[in-house]
């Protein structure tokens, strides 16, 4: 080969080579964005789950002592046998359960351990959600944060391990949604040392090697995103739309009014009142039945 055909050989594979670089960078780009879409995800449907348990748990739980309390009192205005074996069936599956605080006196994280023990590994602050969704300040900083510091930016060990340390202090400080410790964060990453600089030229055999990597990792990652969606709790998630906190208060709407409607009817049943015939009616008062 003469070598104006060398020449023109070596810089079609320069260019084959640059394609690949750039089809890299497009991939990585494209994984980070939709990593932080599915991390996202995944905090709001933490946050909501331990929220629904804080908030609506008490009130699920007041509406099964009052069936209870109900059965109960129609069992002993009527003495029916019937009704007194469904008050109390009703009253052994009734067990009142400590909160979750109570238990473990704080959150559990995701792996199961509890908060004060994560603290000490990590020497990070314990911190419960205060909503489903981090406000749109700390969302703007994690992503700015994931963008500038992912990993998989990294070309070498050491750098990937020095990010990998410093995502771990981002992922909690934005499912703590502590703005104040997002922009920390930012300053630091900032002030910290510079990537090193990129390869002049990658072998063709490690940029395709990267893209079958970036593909397997997209895969997991609709994986975990189905299995999120799939969730009772992420089915609630994307019902909510932009207010999962108000859905949290609707819900606890509904509920409030169903106890007070039991707390009356119970009022009803332990009131004073006239002879009773054996379907639970006191009087003219009407009380739709036992329950």
């Amino acid at each position: 080969m003469n070598p104006e055909a060398q020449q023109e050989a070596r810089q079609a594979e320069r260019q084959a080579v640059e394609r690949l670089e750039r089809a890299v960078r497009a991939a990585e780009n494209a994984l980070i964005e939709y990593e932080i879409a599915v991390e996202t995800f995944r905090v709001e449907v933490e946050n909501f789950s331990r929220l629904h348990e804080q908030r609506l748990g008490p009130l699920y739980g007041r509406i099964e002592e009052l069936d209870v309390l109900i059965a109960e009192a129609v069992a002993a205005r009527t003495g029916d046998p019937e009704d007194v074996r469904r008050a109390q069936a009703a009253r052994a599956t009734f067990l009142p359960m400590p909160a979750v605080e109570e238990l473990y006196q704080g959150w559990m994280d995701s792996t199961g351990m509890p908060p004060e023990a994560v603290a000490m590994l990590t020497e990070q602050r314990v911190r419960p959600p205060e909503r489903v969704r981090p406000g749109e300040k700390a969302r703007r900083l994690y992503r700015e944060l994931v963008r500038a510091a992912h990993p998989d930016l990294a070309q070498e060990e050491a750098e990937r391990t020095r990010r990998e340390e410093f995502m771990t202090r981002v992922n909690k400080a934005y499912a703590d949604g502590d703005e104040e410790l997002l922009a920390e964060l930012t300053e630091e990453w900032a002030a910290g040392p510079r990537d090193p600089e990129e390869r002049e030229a990658l072998r063709s055999e490690e940029l395709y090697a990267r893209l079958e990597w970036l593909a397997r990792r997209k895969e997991l990652l609709t994986e975990v995103a189905a299995e999120l969606e799939a969730g009772a709790i992420g089915s609630m998630l994307k019902l909510a739309g932009d207010d999962p906190d108000g859905l949290l208060e609707e819900i606890a709407e509904g509920l409030r009014a169903k106890i007070a409607e039991r707390e009356a009817r119970l009022a009803e049943l332990t009131a004073p009142a006239g002879p009773v015939d054996r379907t639970g009616q006191a009087g003219r008062a009407g009380f739709g039945g036992a329950f």
